[in-house]
């Protein structure tokens, strides 16, 4: 099959790529130069583990090219995949504003190409609020074309986990109007679901929801344990304990219910304060999701008042080693990211920081600057520092030479806003341990 995908953004390029894995033909669109030259030079422009080995075999087998002409794109192709970005307006709105000028767009191209064009299939992949389909049909109308029809196809890709996610579906959700598009649309994505996975077919503005009600409950599942490790420090009991009593209930399962330092990217805190936005426009705010909201701020905070509470409020002249600045694990994305709060409200109270992560050190320098030190490993970042903050929960971290880190800091002292190590192993080793939601380790410091 032929498509083409409209933005080489996180969605669009893994969209492109595994399609092209398939065996379909692929014609990714941009508009910008710098970005399109590093493409078409076979230079990945995003990390995401396993990605890289298809995008290059999918180029040398010619099935995925990338232009930035978008009439060449589309005229050539069935499916028209918007993979646009809807940013977080400052109401908590999605700005439509790049999806609704493509349509615009696509309107007055296929009205050039007269009655004879090709039956196309419009699909938003973006996140996008309940009657976005609607508004991009009416965009393209308005040019008085009627040869097309608008889909709503949701991704649920996880960053780190994207090729995983998109190869082996846990279920396509397909928004149509009519049988010919369902149709279609099953079509295409049948080699993903061979093992049986569902395609969930349902109408535009319930498979337009359907993406911010998942995100938003996961975000909620997260709070929640968030505010629970916040009250087992005041009642003396551990969440670790009380996860592990919880998940086991098939009711409940085990995912999403490890608390931390808040959730960031580019899904969650978009996702859940366009739900809000939405309800409040409809008549029917989801008040709970409000409160998510206010508490995910609040809980990127809660790291930083236990540094300020083990040093007596006064971090004047500390040296703070970070490993971690991604929002998580396996990516490079720094969106919302809770390191770039505590790292702030540190750099603020007087602290000096080196920071390193596996795969973020880069971006975080638009994030951050010259405020603070980038190292070129964790272990770079130790020397002479007072503590350890562990913001990312990276495999590599999980279980690092202890020696080598208590020879390089001047205390032994971690603050571990991830929960990743043990804190029996804590007290045996002999370091001061603080982490989200079980009783401090106190060591004497000599």
């Amino acid at each position: 099959m032929k498509i083409a995908v409209i933005g080489t953004g996180y969605v669009g390029l893994v969209t492109g790529t595994c399609f092209a894995e398939s065996g379909n033909h692929i014609i990714c669109v941009d508009n910008n130069p710098e970005k399109l030259k590093k493409l078409k030079n076979k230079e990945i422009t995003i990390y995401e583990p396993g990605l890289e080995i298809l995008f290059q075999r999918n180029i040398q087998q010619q099935r995925l090219e990338f232009t930035d002409d978008l009439r060449f794109a589309v005229t050539a192709s069935e499916f028209i995949f918007l993979c646009l970005p809807t940013p977080q307006g400052e109401d908590g709105s999605a700005d439509l504003k790049y999806i609704l000028g493509v349509a615009d767009e696509l309107g007055r191209i296929f009205a050039a190409a007269g009655g004879d064009a090709q039956q196309k299939i419009i699909v938003n992949k973006s996140t996008v609020p309940v009657g976005t389909a609607k508004l991009v049909s009416d965009a393209i109308k308005k040019h008085g074309v009627k040869n097309f029809e608008v889909v709503s196809n949701p991704e649920f890709l996880r960053e780190g986990f994207a090729v995983e996610d998109f190869m082996k579906p846990d279920r396509i959700v397909i928004g149509t109007k009519t049988r010919y598009a369902a149709e279609r649309m099953k079509a295409l994505y049948e080699p993903f679901v061979r093992q049986g996975n569902p395609i969930i077919e349902m109408d535009t503005a319930s498979s337009e929801v359907t993406k911010y009600a998942a995100n938003s409950y996961l975000a909620m599942r997260i709070t929640y344990m968030n505010e629970l490790a916040n009250f087992c420090i005041k009642v003396g009991a551990d969440v670790d304990l009380i996860r592990k009593g919880m998940g086991s209930d098939s009711r409940i399962g085990k995912r999403f219910l490890f608390p931390g330092i808040g959730y960031g990217g580019s899904c969650f805190p978009k996702d859940v304060n366009a739900l809000i936005k939405s309800s409040i426009d409809a008549g029917s705010e989801i008040r709970l999701l409000s409160v998510v909201d206010q508490v995910n701020k609040k809980q990127k905070e809660v790291l930083v008042n236990k540094v300020l509470k083990h040093y007596e409020n006064d971090i004047r002249g500390k040296r703070f080693a970070v490993w971690g600045l991604a929002f998580k694990p396996n990516t490079d994305d720094m969106r919302e990211a809770p390191s770039i709060v505590i790292i702030r409200k540190l750099l603020d109270y007087g602290a000096t920081i080196v920071a390193y992560d596996p795969a973020a050190n880069e971006t975080a320098k638009f994030e951050l600057g010259d405020r603070i030190t980038y190292a070129a490993s964790e272990y770079k970042a130790l020397e002479q520092a007072d503590a350890l903050l562990v913001l990312t929960e990276w495999n590599e971290f999980r279980n690092p030479d202890f020696d080598i880190i208590r020879s390089a800091m001047k205390q032994a002292v971690i603050f571990d806003g991830r929960n990743i190590f043990d804190p029996v192993k804590m007290k045996e080793l002999k370091f001061t341990y603080i982490s989200i939601g079980r009783k401090p380790v106190i060591a004497t410091q000599g």
